[in-house]
């Protein structure tokens, strides 16, 4: 039987969007790594599927990894959502409610309040989460704040010089995060301007992370890099991050539609 699927992308971050709204998607760890791979499937960093809002609710999101793992939100996908239903839209996730609006840059997503508790990143115990006191080799006193998703954002001199492919898999799985987490390098490039780089739970280096990013603002103006409204380059292109009066950190940024296609789910099984 086959099956309908867009390819879209936010800054690089490249998704598989099934829409499920009229014919139910019942996904499974196997078949996300199957569709995910880039040699053998459809290849993607995460595969999006689009259901029925309830409530409160216009539509509901479930996010894949492409190591099979489901995520309880994303940053760059979400952005995606209003600009594939051409409307603003609120999104049930496993992170909660998200408002999601066309904009100008693309789209405007409301990503809610960081959580920045030790027991809601998680860590496996108690610590300071605006310094953390551990390293790993020139990697020291990350912050760690909680986007939906858990991330530690490291601040260094030079993301370039960061032998991130190595030591981002390696924090991603230290047990100091029993679920694992999301890693974060940045360098202040100018006032209100930083510059980052992400690895990604399940993922591995991506070109962008929305929720990444958000969790960047939030360290970086907790550490008082800092103050207001923020550029972010990432290596697929900018975002731009503030917070509102409610304390809730808003990005912006561009969402690309990139195809449509069709396969069977016999090839994938």
């Amino acid at each position: 039987m086959t099956f309908s699927f867009h390819k879209m992308h936010g800054l690089g971050n490249d998704f598989i969007v099934l829409d499920a709204r009229k014919n139910p998607v019942q996904m499974n760890p196997a078949l996300a790594q199957a569709l995910s791979n880039r040699h053998t499937g459809i290849g993607c960093d995460q595969l999006i599927i689009i259901g029925n809002g309830q409530n409160q609710a216009d539509v509901s999101m479930e996010i894949w990894n492409a190591d099979g793992s489901e995520v309880e939100a994303c940053g760059n996908a979400t952005r995606c959502v209003p600009v594939f239903l051409k409307r603003d839209v609120i999104i049930s996730t496993a992170a909660g409610l998200l408002d999601a609006r066309l904009s100008d840059e693309g789209a405007c997503v409301d990503m809610g309040k960081p959580r920045l508790a030790w027991d809601e990143i998680p860590l496996a115990y108690a610590m300071d989460t605006l310094k953390m006191p551990v390293a790993w080799e020139g990697l020291k006193e990350p912050s760690a704040v909680n986007m939906g998703n858990p991330h530690v954002v490291f601040v260094v001199e030079d993301v370039d010089a960061i032998d991130f492919g190595r030591l981002g898999n390696i924090i991603e799985h230290d047990p100091l995060f029993p679920e694992r987490i999301n890693v974060n390098i940045v360098m202040v490039i100018g006032e209100n301007h930083l510059k980052m780089r992400t690895w990604e739970r399940g993922a591995g280096l991506t070109r962008a992370c929305g929720t990444g990013a958000c969790a960047t603002f939030v360290a970086a103006k907790r550490r008082r890099l800092v103050s207001g409204k923020t550029k972010i380059d990432l290596p697929g292109g900018q975002l731009t991050l503030d917070d509102n009066s409610d304390g809730h950190v808003i990005m912006r940024g561009p969402a690309t539609y990139v195809f449509k296609g069709e396969a069977d789910w016999a090839s994938f099984s």
